[in-house]
C-alpha cells in the first residue's frame, strides 16, 4: 500500500508533545485519527467479513492457515459487521442477515454432556468449533471466558439491531435467549466459590478460576448480571481478593499490573469503565480505564528501555501481548543464548508473568488506542513506515513480528524469516484483529460502549459488583 505521509503525519508535533506527558494526568487527549488509520480499520474489517462461514456465522481462529473456529472471534465479528454498516463497508441488510444466521446457529446447535457431536453445554460453548459442522473441535474445554466474549457480541447485536422488522426483532429475541440460557453456576458446581475457567466432559471443572487481574473481569460481570442463573453475592470479592500481588509502581504510575496487554483490554472493549469504580478502585483513587492507560505506558516504557537489547524496539515501536512467535528455539544472540517462543503471552519482564523474546504484536498497542491515543497513533505510524508491507497486508497487520529473529536457517513453521528484517507471522488471528477494529470504533465515537451501556445485564452486573458513579448514575445507560 502507498501511504499518504502527509495525512499520516498530520498533527504529529502535537502527538509527540502529548506523549512526553507520561500519564501525569488522568485526562486522555481527544486526538483525531489520521486518514491512513481508516485503511487499517477497513482491512481489519475485511478479515472478519471475508473469512466467516456464511452458512453458520463461524469465524476462524486464524487465517490463512486452515483453522477451526474460535467462538471469541465470532463475538468480535458480530460487532465488526455493525462497524462495517456504519462505515459503509457492507449494508445493514447484509450485516443483519449474517448476524441472524450466527445467532440462529448458536441457539439451535446441539448441547449436551457428550464428548463429541455437540457444540456446547449448559448454555456455554466449546473454545474451538469445527468451521463446517460447528461441533466441538478435538478435546478443547467448554470455555467460560470465550463464551463470554461470544455473548458480548451477541448482547451488542441485541442493542444495535433495533429496527421494527422481522429479522432485527428475531436478533433481539435470540440475543436475550442466548444470554439467559447460560448457567454461570455450572462453573461452580463442585462447591467452589469463584467461576472455573472451563470444563471437560468426563473430567469436570478446570482447577483454575477467574480471580485476580486478568481477562476474566467481564466473566464475573455477566455472571452477576444474569436474571436466570446469577452468580452469588460475594463473587466480585473472590475476583478482587488476589489483587494485592498485582500492584506495581508508585504515584501516577501505580497500577494493578499484568504483563501482556490483552487482559486489560478485552473487558474494556465492551464495558465502559470510565468514571465508574468498585470498592478497590475507589480506595485507589482512579478507575480501571486509567489503570489500563498506566499499563499501556508501562508496556511502552519497557520496550523503550529495552533491557534485553532486542532489535527493533523503540519509543514508537512497541507492544507486548499474547501472540504468535517464531517457535521454540535457543539461539545465540548478542553474546548470550536467547530463548524464543511460539504462541505465548508476552509482556514486560518486571510485571507478573512477564515474558519478552523480542516479538511485537501490533494488536497490543492498537488495542490500547482509547487509553492512550497520543502514544498509540505514533506507534501505528511507525509500524507502517518502518515495516510496511512486510507486516501490513491484505487484512491489515499480521499477528506479530520479531526483528531479532534473523536466523534464516531456522525452520519457523509459523511465519517467514528474513536474514535482514527478521521473522513475520504468517497468520492473522481473530482475537487480535478484534481489538484493533473495535477499539478504533470506541476511540472515534464510543461506538461499542454506547450500545453496551444500554444492556440491562451489564448494568446489573456492575452494580452487584459494587460499581458506582459515572454513567451508572444515569438511568438511560448514557454517560452521566
Amino acid at each position: 500500500m502507498r501511504i499518504d505521509r502527509r495525512s499520516l503525519l498530520a498533527g504529529s508535533s502535537a502527538l509527540v508533545a502529548a506523549a512526553s506527558n507520561v500519564a501525569a494526568t488522568f485526562a486522555v487527549p481527544a486526538l483525531p485519527l489520521p486518514t491512513v488509520y481508516g485503511e487499517i480499520e477497513r482491512r481489519t474489517f475485511r478479515w472478519f467479513w471475508d473469512t466467516v462461514n456464511p452458512r453458520n456465522g463461524l469465524v476462524p481462529d486464524r487465517w490463512p492457515t486452515p483453522s477451526f473456529s474460535s467462538i471469541a472471534s465470532v463475538g468480535f465479528g458480530l460487532v465488526a459487521y455493525a462497524i462495517g454498516v456504519e462505515r459503509g463497508w457492507c449494508s445493514r441488510a447484509q450485516a443483519r442477515d449474517l448476524t441472524l444466521t450466527t445467532l440462529r446457529f448458536f441457539w439451535k446447535a446441539p448441547q449436551g454432556q457428550e464428548p463429541s457431536g455437540v457444540t456446547g453445554y449448559k448454555g456455554f460453548y466449546y473454545h474451538f468449533l469445527d468451521m463446517q459442522t460447528g461441533e466441538r473441535f478435538g478435546d478443547v474445554e467448554l470455555s467460560s471466558v470465550d463464551t463470554t466474549l461470544l455473548l458480548m457480541g451477541v448482547l451488542f447485536a441485541g442493542q444495535y439491531y433495533d429496527r421494527d422488522d422481522s429479522g432485527e426483532r428475531e436478533i433481539r429475541k435470540l440475543s436475550d435467549a442466548l444470554y439467559q440460557r447460560a448457567d454461570w453456576n455450572f462453573f461452580r458446581s463442585d462447591g467452589r466459590a469463584p467461576i472455573s475457567m472451563g470444563w471437560h466432559p468426563g473430567q469436570g471443572l478446570i482447577d483454575a478460576n477467574w480471580v485476580g487481574f486478568n481477562e476474566g473481569m467481564f466473566v464475573n460481570i455477566l455472571a452477576l448480571g444474569s436474571a436466570t442463573h446469577p452468580g452469588p453475592d460475594g463473587l466480585w470479592d473472590q475476583w478482587t481478593a488476589p489483587y494485592p500481588r498485582f500492584w506495581r509502581g508508585e504515584g501516577v504510575n501505580r497500577r494493578i499490573a499484568f504483563a501482556p496487554l490483552f487482559p486489560g483490554q478485552y473487558s474494556q472493549i465492551f464495558i465502559d469503565f470510565r468514571g465508574i469504580r468498585d470498592a478497590v478502585m475507589r480506595n485507589a483513587g482512579f478507575d480501571y480505564f486509567e489503570n489500563s492507560r498506566r499499563e499501556t505506558y508501562a508496556n511502552r516504557a519497557w520496550c523503550t528501555a529495552n533491557p534485553m537489547a532486542w532489535d527493533g524496539y523503540s519509543s514508537d515501536i512497541w507492544g507486548l501481548s499474547a501472540c504468535d512467535g517464531p517457535g521454540n528455539f535457543q539461539l545465540p544472540f548478542k553474546g548470550r543464548t536467547a530463548l524464543f517462543h511460539g504462541y505465548a503471552a508476552r509482556g514486560p519482564g518486571n510485571e507478573p508473568d512477564g515474558l519478552d523474546d523480542g516479538t511485537i504484536s501490533p494488536s497490543a498497542a492498537l488495542g490500547a488506542l482509547p487509553f492512550a491515543p497520543e502514544i498509540v497513533i505514533p506507534c501505528a505510524q511507525a509500524l507502517l513506515e518502518t515495516h510496511g508491507a512486510r507486516i501490513f497486508d491484505r487484512y491489515g497487520f499480521r499477528d506479530s513480528f520479531n526483528p531479532s529473529f534473523r536466523y534464516s536457517g531456522a525452520r519457523s513453521t509459523s511465519g517467514t524469516v528474513d536474514a535482514t528484517h527478521g521473522w513475520v507471522a504468517r497468520d492473522y488471528l481473530g482475537i487480535d484483529q478484534g481489538p484493533i477494529l473495535l477499539q478504533a470504533a470506541n476511540h472515534r465515537d464510543e461506538f461499542v460502549w454506547r450500545y453496551m451501556r444500554r444492556v440491562p445485564a451489564i448494568r446489573r452486573g456492575l452494580k452487584r459488583a459494587g460499581f458506582i458513579g459515572g454513567w451508572l448514575a444515569s438511568g438511560s445507560g448514557e454517560r452521566g
